[in-house]
């Protein structure tokens, strides 16, 4: 079959890699993909975010499946229009997506399932929202309801920071996705990810992870998009994940059915764990960038045909193999992410480094420049590894990151340190 992979990022590179593998894929375009995409499938100019253009595409290309990567698209209604063109896609309508695009309406959808979430108030003014934060003492977490490529979440361990972030946020800092601010409860404990596949009716976990969002070690320094992930979370299995299933991810989505809007896709819970009791962080529209690609490493060729049961409704019929090993990915970011940050910088040493099943470098924010592999991005490469152990995938990772020659870029050391 041919397939169109809609993104750039890592996250596409993971999900076209794993694709790839599988004998059901005869020809893999990736819309518009970046420099280690290109090695192993199409790259196309398109704008992912106009639907009608999609469809076009994929009329042009006999594109018989799509998988939509990132969250913008999904909130622009994208899987609607090729749904709607009768093309069977992976990704949820713009309606169920709000679970991501807006704060305000999670926590709403959370009290009328009875799901477990932080106490909230949702402010669209800032003199309230102050006074709110004056009354409520911190720490507290101040958040844009809208997208902000996973920044607009503040964690403000004091009064003055939560203050600034309001500030920031109703003073334009993340454009019209700061309009609304959603205010909550500091949640204590461990936080991790949990991924479910849902055609509208069965829930399938297809994996959990836990990535480390600060940009240094020991988890210092300013929030990013992900410095690096492992994968299984320890603290996300059995018991817990079960409770997290049937008390928080089930309920919402048959709400959202009930309301005539089922979720088709995956759902990505961030949730925090105390004392074995998950709480929900937030819910994302799609896969975790970059849990994507520990996940994609475990699940290999499968993902394509559990993302094809999820689209065509015969979820209840699969299943996900699980080997017994470990993932672990660290990310390659340019000097200065997440703030101000040089670009076109080369990147040396990836053509030494094999690409196999175990180990693979993820190309994230890369392109091809006269022959050369340049950083055009914050978070450039995801260099990935799979073990017997999780400390054997931290290992090669590792190793893999020593092998790389790019001075302009840094990683944090000690990605997995939680489980290892």
């Amino acid at each position: 079959m041919n397939i169109l992979i809609l993104g750039s990022g890592g996250r596409e590179h993971a999900l076209a890699w794993a694709v790839k593998q599988n004998p059901r894929c005869d020809r893999l375009i990736v819309a518009p993909g970046n420099a280690g995409i290109a090695a192993l499938a199409e790259c196309a100019a398109l704008d992912i975010m106009d639907g009608a253009a999609v469809v076009e595409f994929c009329s042009a290309n006999t594109i018989d499946f799509v998988i939509v990567g990132p969250e913008a698209p999904l909130a622009a209604g994208v899987a609607d229009a090729t749904r709607a063109a009768g093309i069977l896609t992976f990704g949820p309508s713009a309606a169920a997506a709000r679970i991501e695009a807006s704060k305000a309406f999670t926590k709403e959808l959370c009290d009328a399932a009875g799901a477990d979430t932080a106490a909230y108030a949702r402010f669209t003014e800032a003199e309230p929202a102050r006074a709110y934060i004056r009354a409520q003492g911190a720490p507290i977490v101040v958040k844009a309801d809208g997208l902000a490529a996973g920044k607009g979440v503040i964690v403000a361990l004091t009064e003055d920071e939560a203050l600034a972030a309001i500030d920031d946020m109703f003073g334009g800092e993340f454009g019209a996705a700061g309009a609304e601010v959603v205010i909550e409860e500091f949640m204590e404990g461990e936080e991790a990810s949990y991924f479910i596949l849902t055609d509208g009716t069965t829930c399938l976990p297809i994996g959990t992870a836990q990535d480390h969002k600060r940009a240094f070690d020991g988890d210092a320094g300013p929030n990013t998009g992900g410095m690096g992930a492992y994968s299984p979370a320890p603290v996300l299995e059995g018991a817990v994940a079960q409770r997290a299933l049937d008390g928080i991810v089930i309920p919402c989505m048959r709400e959202l059915a009930r309301r005539g809007t089922p979720y088709q896709g995956v759902i990505y819970a961030g949730l925090m764990i105390k004392d074995g009791v998950p709480r929900l962080v937030e819910y994302n529209a799609r896969f975790g960038d970059p849990e994507a690609q520990v996940l994609m490493m475990r699940l290999g060729a499968q993902a394509l045909d559990l993302m094809l049961a999820c689209a065509d409704g015969t979820l209840a019929e699969a299943q996900v193999n699980w080997a017994d090993d470990h993932a672990l990915t660290v990310v390659m970011a340019a000097r200065g992410y997440p703030g101000t940050y040089e670009k076109g910088s080369e990147i040396r040493g990836l053509d030494a480094l094999e690409e196999t099943s175990r180990q693979m470098v993820f190309h994230a924010g890369t392109a091809q420049k006269d022959g050369r592999i340049v950083a055009v991005g914050g978070r450039v490469l995801n260099v990935t590894a799979r073990g017997a152990t999780l400390a054997e995938a931290q290992a090669d990772a590792y190793r893999m990151v020593d092998a790389i020659d790019w001075p302009e870029g840094f990683a944090r050391r000690d990605i997995g340190w939680r489980a290892v």
